[in-house]
Order: structure tokens, then sequence, then C-alpha cells
């Protein structure tokens, strides 16, 4: 049994100062989990807990049943793939992935079918002859996390492990690690800042920020069900529209005014929001649910409003519009036959079904 199991979690540097703080988190058996949040959150400190690199202030971590607070990292049976690969230069692969091995005194026979078999699974039986230098980023990458596969550890760790990538490689590494998940049915826990590696990788991912988990649930639920502003925020690209203004009351309809503008809210959020009638919130609509109302269907007076279309960028299939009002900026994203005049007005509408709201002081979800 690999469940890894966090309980109380603190973790605090010289000068009391808090890294990590009341973090409780079960991950089950043979589950993908994704840490995400911004630099500084507490994701790599939570993970380097668990390796046994650092020590928790208080709290307990557990493997299964077993209590692994003093067990040193070498006794875990975790394997770590780092963001610099962490590869022997004078090495070459063969001898980077068997290293472990020899060290626990395997036997050759043994050793040289683990490193074969993750080279084959890797698809780097044709490097194994080469050392770090002679390959590229992406293989080097390959190279680290089969150096782990071979361990044949209860749990993986992932350190950020696709940010030394660009682009195009990091869209392949990703897919790579989840037919890897997939394939091998190990626990994976993985750090990133990197919000569509989340999304995309993640059977669960626990959002974090300031040392705290705000909301730990399947990609999907988080993005539809943000838990506060923060969330909403941050999962998401582009990120959920916000702005500020006031719920008011009138011919007993609810509607949201701006300042600027007024959208009328839908009826299954009138309980929730009756107690913030004549007072500040936060609305949030996510950019794909703000369409041209030529191309919509279900445009009415009270869910558009006219916006001043400051900026296009053309993604290929989609277009970002960058679009504002007196008060506030936004963005939308359109099909890429949508093609407004740049500084010209457009009328968009939003999905009022889709909106989110916010309280302005606990920044909380309202509905």
């Amino acid at each position: 049994m690999t469940e890894v199991t966090l309980k109380a979690i603190h973790k605090y540097y010289s000068g009391n100062i808090p890294a990590v703080k009341d973090v409780n988190l079960t991950i089950n058996e043979k589950e993908f989990v994704v840490l995400v949040g911004p630099s500084g959150c507490g994701k790599s400190t939570t993970l380097r807990m668990i390796a046994g690199l650092e020590d928790p202030t208080s709290g307990d971590i557990y493997i299964g049943d077993r209590l692994i607070n003093n067990i040193p990292a070498k006794d875990r049976n975790i394997a770590m793939v780092f963001q610099n690969y962490a590869l022997y230069p004078h090495m070459n692969v063969y001898r980077n992935m068997e290293f472990a091995l020899r060290l626990r005194r395997y036997s050759k026979k043994d050793i040289d079918k683990r490193v074969k078999d993750a080279a084959q699974i890797l698809g780097i039986s044709h490097l194994l002859g080469r050392r770090p230098r002679e390959i590229s980023g992406g293989e080097r990458q390959r190279v680290a996390v089969g150096r782990a596969i071979v361990r044949k550890p209860d749990v993986f760790l992932f350190d950020e492990p696709l940010s030394n990538l660009d682009a195009k490689m990091r869209v392949q590494m990703r897919t790579e690690i989840h037919k890897l998940h997939l394939r091998i049915q190990t626990t994976m826990i993985y750090v990133t800042h990197d919000q569509t590696e989340a999304m995309t990788l993640g059977d669960r991912i626990a959002v974090m920020k300031d040392g705290e988990v705000l909301q730990f649930d399947t990609p999907l639920n988080v993005y539809d069900n943000p838990v506060n502003k923060f969330v909403a925020g941050f999962i998401g690209s582009p990120a959920m529209n916000l702005m500020n203004g006031r719920v008011i009351k009138k011919d007993d309809k609810l509607y949201f005014d701006e300042g600027g503008f007024r959208v009328k809210i839908q009826e299954p959020m009138y309980e929730k929001l009756k107690d913030y009638i004549d007072k500040e919130v936060v609305f949030g609509v996510r950019p794909e649910n703000i369409y041209d109302k030529l191309f919509a269907s279900d445009a009415t007076p009270d869910n558009t409003l006219t916006v001043l279309c400051e900026v296009m960028e053309t993604m290929g299939s989609q277009n970002y519009l960058y679009l504002s009002t007196a008060k506030h900026t936004m963005v939308a994203v359109v099909e890429a036959s949508n093609k407004p005049i740049i500084g010209g007005r457009v009328e968009v509408v939003f999905d009022m079904m889709k909106a989110h709201f916010f309280d302005p002081s606990t920044e909380n979800t309202i509905v």
C-alpha cells in the first residue's frame, strides 16, 4: 500500500518564518497528485519533506501505515526527479541509471534487466552509451526519470522537472510523464508553478498559497468551482476576468452593477447573493464565457454590454480579445473567424450561468 498521508504538517525556518502551514493531504495509491502554486508557496518544501530532504517542524508523514518522519531519505523507497536532472557528467546514460542499484548491491543481471526495461519504456535505449553532454535537454530529463524507474520505488516525486525545457519539449514530456504513470501505475506527486501542467497531469491538484493548501480536488472541479478569488484567478489560461461592483435589486431581479455596465444575475444564484444586495462584490467570468454578440445565440439586453476592443492576439484556432470598460479590462477567447475592428466598439455577451461571485473582504466564493 503506497498511500501518502500528511497530517497537520508545519515547517518553520529560522526566525519563525512559516514555509508550510497545517497541510493535510491524503494521496491515494497509484494516484497522480500535483502541487501547484506561485513561487514561494511551499510546494517544493512539502515535496522535500516527503522525500526526507527536510524535516517538518510538526506533524506526521505516512507512507501506507508507516510513519516516516524519522526514517532517512535513503530508506523511504522514494525516487525523486529534480528540475536540473542531477546526472553524473562523467558517466554514460547506462551508468547513471544503474548507479543507485549498484550501491544497493543488486546483481549484474538484475541491474541490466531493469536499466534496459526502463530505457525501452522511455525510448532511450539508443542513448545508453552516451554521456549527458552528448544528449538534448529532453533526453536528459528522460534519463533522470529512467534512473528513478529502475529503483521501482513506492512513490515518485517530481520537482518542476520540465521548467528547463523549451515550450515544445515541455508539451512532449508532459505527455510522456502521463503515459508513464498509466503504464507503471505508481503513486506520483508532482510540483509545478504551471497551471497547465497541473490541469493536464493531475488526477487531483492541490492549489497552494503562502504555505497553505487552499483547494484539493479534481482539475475540473477546481476550474469550475474555485473556493476563493485566488484559486479562480490562478487556475485557467487566460485567467478569469475579475471586476469589482455591487449587487443591486430592481423589480425583484438582481443585477451586477460595475458602474459602467449592468448585467442580470441568474435566479439560481439569488439565494446565496441575497445578503449582498447593495453591497460590494467581486464578479468573475472566464474568457471563454464572453462572446461577441454577432456570434451569440442567447444575447439579451440584460447580458450584453458595449466595450472597446484594444488588442487582438491571433492564436491559430482562437483569437484573444483584450477589451476594456471605463473601469476594467478583460480578455475574451473567441473563434478565429471572429475578428472585430481593433480600436472599435464591440458588443459582447456574458454567459451569466457560469458567472462567479466573491466576497471582497474574505475573497471566498459566494457562488
